[in-house]
This record gives structure tokens, sequence and C-alpha cells, in this order.
């Protein structure tokens, strides 16, 4: 009896949040319905619209955790948590509208998309753009958000296969940046021309980019695909200009 204590005891000390909570920081179940729901980058909207049991309970699972529970977590289960919330609920959103073309034909142009109040988070109703604006940027240092909140549009950053969780978190955000930046279509270095071509994405955000000093080239250098292009963009000679954000649904 006392070794079964004992060992009692060190798990609790090993795993208190887990113990104390029961929220799954693995997020197994969000898990699951992306490995169904994404394929090539694109989604399902139809299958989610049809079956939203799995979306709407991990949902559920979300909204269940209070604001308390969720200041006792450390940093990086805090933001799996916030990047997974916002991915879950931008994915109910739009199926619950669909068909649709794009995420923009949600809403009006006095309310759009961002400002729905369709997240369920600390007993409270919330907006997409309160969890991005309010939260995730005003509250943390972390740039590399903008790598893995995705808004449903072809433009923005691919949606996982698979949910972020704390102890990948790293790795799965630095993937993310590698994946977004080797896409020719939104960056890429034109050499001859002497232009460094980014996502609006680095446009609409760059001073969480540029928060530590370096410049968008040095910043976003680490991330692109070829030590040719590395070089060019870590220096001061290419221009900056900006892609245009394709808006069209990322449906399959």
């Amino acid at each position: 009896m006392k070794l079964l204590i004992t060992l009692l005891t060190l798990f609790y000390l090993v795993f208190p949040v887990v113990i104390a909570s029961g929220f799954d920081h693995e997020h197994i179940e969000f898990s699951k319905i992306l490995d169904e729901a994404v394929e090539n980058d694109l989604v399902d909207y139809k299958t989610l619209k049809t079956n939203p049991l799995a979306l709407n309970n991990y949902l559920k699972t979300l909204a269940e955790v209070t604001e308390s529970e969720f200041k006792a977590w450390n940093e990086k289960q805090q933001l799996a948590y916030l990047i997974n919330l916002y991915n879950a609920a931008t994915l109910k959103l739009i199926a619950d509208h669909y068909p649709i073309t794009s995420i923009k034909n949600i809403g009006n142009v006095f309310k759009g998309p961002w400002k729905q109040t369709v997240v369920d988070l600390f007993g409270e109703k919330s907006t997409l753009d309160h969890v991005e604006h309010g939260i995730l940027r005003k509250q943390y240092s972390e740039p590399r958000v903008h790598f893995a909140l995705v808004c449903g549009a072809l433009g923005c950053p691919p949606l996982r296969e698979e949910a972020f969780t704390a102890v990948n978190l790293d790795r799965q955000l630095d993937e993310q940046g590698r994946v977004f930046l080797g896409n020719s279509k939104k960056n890429r270095v034109d050499h001859e021309a002497t232009i460094l071509y980014l996502s609006p994405i680095f446009d609409w955000f760059k001073e969480d980019f540029t928060r530590g000093g370096k410049s968008l080239g040095q910043w976003v250098s680490d991330y692109l695909p070829n030590e040719r292009d590395r070089k060019a963009a870590a220096g001061t000679g290419l221009e900056i200009k900006f892609t245009s954000y394709d808006w069209a649904l990322n449906a399959r």
C-alpha cells in the first residue's frame, strides 16, 4: 500500500495539470478530425457539415476549460490550445455556412466572419478576432502563430493534418514556416530583379515579425528553401513586394 501511494504521489507530481483537469493536451480528437478532413492542404467541408458531431464535441471540450485552469498551464500548452481553438472554430464556422466560395461571404461589411461570436471561451461567447488579436498577438511574443492560424482561404498557410500540441509545438511551427515560405506562389526571391516577394501576411502583421529588431528579410530568411535565397533575404539588397492573397475557399 505504501508503495502504491508513493507511486501515485509521484504520478501526480509529474502530471499535475492532466490529473487535475483531465484535459487532453495531445488534442487527439482534433487530430482525428483533421486527418479525415484535410488532404493536400484542402478541407472536406461537405463532410464536416453533414457529420458535425466530432467537431462539435471537440469544441465542447475546449469550451469546458476554465480561465483559471488555462492559466495553470505552461505557455506551449496555452498556445496549442488557442491555435487549435481558432482553427476548429473556423472549420465549424465555414461548415455551418457551406457551400460558400470564400470565408468572406460570411457575415456582412459591418460584421464579417472574424467578428461573429462563434467561439466559446472561458464561459463566454467570443470571436476569432479576439482569439487572434486580443489574446495570441497581444499576450504572446510568437510570430510563428501566423503560420498556424488558418482562415479557410487558399492564400493562408496550409492546415495541418494533425493538431498542434505543446510537446511538438516548436517543430510544428517551424515546419509550417518552411512549408509556407517554400510556396513560390506566395513567397519567393527573384534574384534577377532583386525582389523578395512575400505573402501579404508579412505586411499585415509586420510589427509581429520585426519586433525583435530584425528586418522582414532577415526574419524570413531562416525559412526559405535554399541557401542562395536565405543569404539574399538576410542581406540588404532586395526590395520587398507583397504578392496577392487568394481568398478562395480551401475546399476539396
